[in-house]
């Protein structure tokens, strides 16, 4: 696994304990509360996405994300 690999899997993780612990965030809010890059959230999310671990939902001008 790259260096790379290995710090969206991390910031994978910490959102995913985060959801776990605080359920339904604004990724403004998860950013926030993990003090992450827009860049690391996103990748971060697009992984969580892709494992199939979480919900995400448009709400009006905004996103909701959510633990499966």
């Amino acid at each position: 696994m790259s260096k790379m690999s290995w710090k969206v899997g991390s910031a994978a993780g910490e959102i995913w304990r985060y959801l776990s612990k605080n359920g339904e965030a604004s990724p403004i809010k998860i950013k926030a509360s993990l003090g992450m890059s827009n860049t690391m959230l996103y990748l971060a999310l697009g992984w969580l996405s892709r494992e199939d671990k979480v919900i995400i939902n448009q709400v009006e001008y905004s996103y909701r994300v959510s633990l499966k």
